[in-house]
């Protein structure tokens, strides 16, 4: 691999943290400084200092607009017209000053917190101007951040609830004054400061903070090495692995470009060496780290959302989604062994494969702060922001053990280790920080949305999409993963998924409930959730392709077409646990039925798959497609069956074998078919 299309996936992930400004010494300092005492701030929340919930939300989103101010210019290009708002190699005045009134603005409603609470609903004029003048820098904030797409539907919603009244009869909306959009927005806990920035605030930057830590210790290289060592040698064994790889780098990058340029750099080279071509191989490192936000126990930002959203607890969250994130990459694992199958790939020879046994002896330190994490959540069910504090007290702990144990090895002066260890925890403080700044600003911006919907603009649009879908939960939830899709081009996972839950997850079970079908909420949520991941390689937009399409060298738009056909498997999964709670776990309380639907749920992936890439034992021929369509359908839901054979509820599950036996029957006919060619 070029060291040109390294520096190319780089700078796109440069884009996204925000590391495009060269800083001098000095302003290094402040970004250092200011990034660290972030980190320090949302520690101590955790551990001693108790705030009001509206504060820390406010000091919160400060943290975020001076650090985008500082760190990403107007903008991203040199321009020779107004060229200082493109610099990149210190920070302008003008800068400066807007992350100073960034933060003022978002401490306003601390700074005068009991005399806003006494004038709720009538606003002073000074009220008003900082009200808007917050909401235009975190607009601007959130556009040098992630791209101009939020900031522009936030626009196009806030303009929609001045102009409501004037529109045509079936859009028209009561609309709102300027002293009630201001104090829904900027003065309460209904808009800007609502839930999302609330969980970002509150656990999801701990989380971050962790899995930043965790990477700059040494974990992220770990996780590969240990991936291609185990599986490397089999049967497009490079692929297998860059899927493992990618899905443990998840627990420590909360991004799908981050995934691909820490895993694919070593991943995807090896894949071609093997014979890949670069379109798969570029495609399936998407495939794998898109997916990656779907892994228990640590998921993405909005993973937190869904469970404030759907008032459970987060464990909850990832019961319900364990089964189907374990299955979409139990099915993309069938992928790579079926391309490879096509192909006639082999694995890697033995002497390129890192040595498992003393990659894991060197690196199994690195599981004890994810075990801690799992042991608080699932075990002890602590809070997931005391879970991810005690992880991470763990993993300092473990971060100066590590240093001083390098150092003994290789008899440094003891004054080394000490600064080392230092060194990569603020290294860990500075990258969790910047990378909490797009969630921050994302969760705060939809949050204008959120609070425009509850002003009345939900009921409306409940009304207009039952309308368009007709009454049919097929139809309505087609529409909604279409604009998922399409939302999601032009913004991140989180903010996709609160705009997306805000309008449509509530309208999927009330139109269920309509019409007689049961939609759990929870159901409807990891719906939202899944069609905001997928859109991350969702051409012609897709920001991972392009990361990955520059690591191997490839085209783009080709990449992202293939990734997302490889995305198929997981884009046909929300809507079987829309139509089969029991994929969530639904009111399945018995380990063995939540094991055999697991099962059942993986070989009806894995059928579905198979028509999906043509492919089996050999190619499909057309008669086989059908059959593997009515196992996968059988598998996925076996009430189908019931329904057709109008047979009691009682023998549901028994459904499963015919749905399994179609499956083996073409297995072992292109088995006897295989013989003959």
């Amino acid at each position: 691999m070029s060291s040109e299309n390294v520096k190319k996936a780089q700078e796109i992930l440069k884009e996204e943290t925000g590391e495009l400004r060269e800083f001098r010494p000095h302003e290094r300092v402040i970004f250092d400084s200011i990034a660290v005492g972030w980190a320090f701030f949302q520690l101590s929340l955790a551990s001693f200092l108790i705030l009001n919930s509206t504060y820390v939300r406010a000091i919160h989103l400060a943290f975020a607009l001076a650090l985008v101010f500082l760190s990403i210019p107007f903008f991203k290009k040199p321009k020779k017209i107004l060229r200082f708002l493109s610099v990149t190699d210190k920070i302008p005045l003008i800068d400066y000053i807007f992350a100073i009134a960034g933060v003022v603005t978002a401490l306003y409603i601390v700074i005068d917190f009991n005399g806003i609470a006494m004038r709720a609903g009538s606003p002073l004029t000074r009220d008003v101007v900082f009200g808007l003048l917050l909401i235009v820098l975190l607009l601007e904030a959130t556009r040098r951040s992630i791209g101009p797409a939020l900031s522009v539907i936030a626009i196009v919603f806030s303009l929609y609830a001045f102009f409501g009244p004037y529109m045509p009869e079936v859009l028209a909306y009561k609309g709102v004054s300027l002293t009630k959009y201001v104090n829904q927005i900027s003065l309460s806990t209904e808009g800007i400061f609502g839930i999302p920035l609330g969980v970002s605030a509150s656990i999801v930057y701990l989380f971050v903070l962790l899995g930043s830590m965790l990477d700059k210790a040494g974990a992220g290289k770990f996780f590969i090495d240990l991936a291609v060592s185990l599986l490397g040698k089999y049967k497009g064994g490079p692929a297998k692995a860059a899927i493992v790889s990618s899905a443990l780098t998840g627990l420590v990058s909360g991004s799908s470009i981050a995934n691909i340029v820490t895993t694919g750099t070593f991943t995807i080279p090896l894949m071609k060496s093997v014979g890949y071509p670069a379109k798969k191989a570029a495609a399936t490192e998407v495939a794998a780290s898109t997916d990656g936000q779907l892994m228990p126990p640590i998921m993405g930002a909005a993973a937190f959302i869904i469970a404030e959203y759907v008032n459970v607890p987060y464990i909850e969250v990832v019961k319900a989604a364990a089964i189907p994130a374990f299955v979409s990459y139990f099915a993309l694992f069938f992928v790579t062994h079926l391309e490879a199958s096509k192909l006639g790939l082999k694995g890697l020879p033995k002497e390129q494969l890192p040595n498992f046994y003393k990659t894991l002896k060197n690196g199994l330190h690195y599981t004890i702060p994810i075990g801690m994490l799992v042991y608080e959540l699932v075990v002890l069910r602590h809070s997931p922001e005391l879970a991810a504090f005690r992880a991470i007290i763990v993993l300092t702990i473990m971060i100066f053990i590590q240093e001083f144990v390098k150092a003994r090895r290789n008899d440094k002066q003891s004054e080394n280790w000490l600064k080392n260890a230092l060194s990569i925890i603020k290294s860990g403080f500075i990258g969790g920080s910047r990378n909490m700044v797009s969630v921050a600003l994302a969760t705060a911006s939809a949050g204008i949305i959120v609070g425009l919907v509850n002003t009345g603009i939900g009921s409306m649009i409940t009304e207009i999409v039952e309308n368009l879908s007709q009454g049919n939960i097929f139809l309505l939830l087609i529409i909604t993963a279409i604009a998922s899709l399409l939302l999601g081009m032009g913004l991140p996972t989180t903010a996709t998924y609160i705009v997306m839950a805000s309008l449509t997850a509530p309208i999927i079970v009330e139109v269920g409930a309509k019409y007689g079908f049961f939609v759990p909420l929870m159901a409807a949520h990891l719906f939202c959730f899944y069609f905001g991941i997928l859109a991350d390689d969702t051409p012609p937009v897709g920001l991972a392709s392009y990361a990955a399409a520059a690591l191997a060298d490839s085209e783009p738009i080709p990449t992202g077409l293939q990734g997302f056909l490889y995305d198929m498997r997981t884009a046909i999964i929300p809507f079987m646990f829309v139509f089969n709670p029991d994929l969530i776990l639904h009111q399945v309380y018995s380990w063995p039925l939540g094991i055999l639907i697991f099962i059942m749920a993986v070989f009806a992936a894995f059928a579905f798959t198979s028509v999906l890439q043509g492919w089996l034992v050999i190619r499909n021929k057309w008669f086989e497609i059908p059959i593997l369509l009515a196992s996968a359908l059988i598998l996925f839901n076996p009430e189908i069956l019931i329904y057709f054979l109008k047979i009691s509820p009682t023998y549901k599950y028994y459904m499963y074998i015919p749905g399994l036996a179609l499956f083996m029957l073409v297995v072992i006919e292109q088995k006897i078919r295989e013989k003959f060619v």
